[in-house]
């Protein structure tokens, strides 16, 4: 896919061509995967499986694990990436915040490190609305938001717009991954708001509507992909290798052109104090939403 969303979990099924499978385990020697969901980005398990491949492989060698030793798999919908996840050998995740904030408590995630895009930014959300309708958070009483991480709600009264206020309690968030078809609704239809990752906001003026619709709030900046460890699937020293093969990746030719592949620059350690920001905002969240 030539055209990509500004999330690099979704390049990483750039390219690719179905048919590939993992390499083998040598005897005795116990698989760690490593799963990869993206809940509403393009492309499949199976167009994913060769560039999983490449990113396994050297996940490996810098761990000095035996070819097929780490596996990498990718999932397009939540339900497949969360029955995968629940798997013994399901050691680490590499997912979205809203992902985690969904799921992260019954899949007993432990945030590792955090994934470095190529524009070395993390994550701004834009709610975005038909051009004068909205001035305050009170203003979306009765509405309807559409977005990639509104299968979060939590993430989205919280972190995303908690920052602006509070929320009233009948707006309604519905996942709508095709944010075109979200934007041309907003701008016809006055209950209806959508949420904007940063390149879809920054692709917005180009769009024959733009002049109906107008920005109305920017959440802080938040971390964008994850990598987390799944239940403490694995020992202590097998993460520390794997932690440690992650973060030195981009320093190999070969793991910087995987990055690259994946409009990745590194792994990088966990921005300890945004995610403790995205915390106590749900913590301030009544707990009946």
């Amino acid at each position: 896919m030539k055209r990509m969303t500004a999330w690099v979990l979704s390049a990483l099924v750039a390219g690719v061509v179905p048919g590939s499978a993992a390499l083998p385990v040598k005897a005795g020697e116990a698989l760690i995967t490593l799963v990869i969901c993206a809940p509403g980005y393009p492309g499949s398990t199976a167009d994913a499986q060769p560039t999983m491949d490449r990113f396994a492989s050297q996940v490996s060698a810098l761990a000095d694990w035996p070819a097929g030793h780490v596996q990498a798999i990718y999932y397009e919908t939540e339900e497949a990436g969360l029955a995968r996840m629940r798997e013994a050998d399901a050691v680490l995740a590499m997912v979205p915040l809203p992902f985690f904030v969904r799921h992260g408590a019954d899949l007993k995630m432990r945030p590792l490190l955090s994934v470095e895009p190529e524009s070395g930014s993390e994550e701004v959300w834009s709610l975005v609305a038909r051009r004068g309708l909205i001035h305050e958070p009170a203003d979306l009483a009765g509405w309807e938001v559409l977005g990639q991480p509104c299968y979060a709600p939590r993430l989205v009264r919280g972190p995303i717009l908690g920052t602006w206020g509070e929320v009233p309690a009948d707006v309604r968030f519905s996942f709508a991954p095709r944010v075109l078809s979200a934007l041309r609704r907003a701008a016809s239809e006055e209950r209806i708001a959508v949420l904007l990752d940063r390149a879809q906001t920054k692709a917005l003026a180009a769009l024959p509507f733009a002049a109906d619709l107008e920005v109305v709030s920017r959440s802080k900046p938040l971390p964008a992909t994850l990598i987390c460890v799944l239940d403490e699937h694995a020992g202590p020293h097998d993460l520390n290798k794997l932690e440690a093969a992650l973060r030195s990746l981009h320093e190999q030719e070969e793991g910087r052109a995987v990055l690259a592949d994946a409009r990745m620059k590194r792994f990088r350690p966990l921005d300890e104090k945004g995610m403790q920001r995205v915390r106590d905002l749900l913590a301030a969240l009544p707990e009946v939403r």
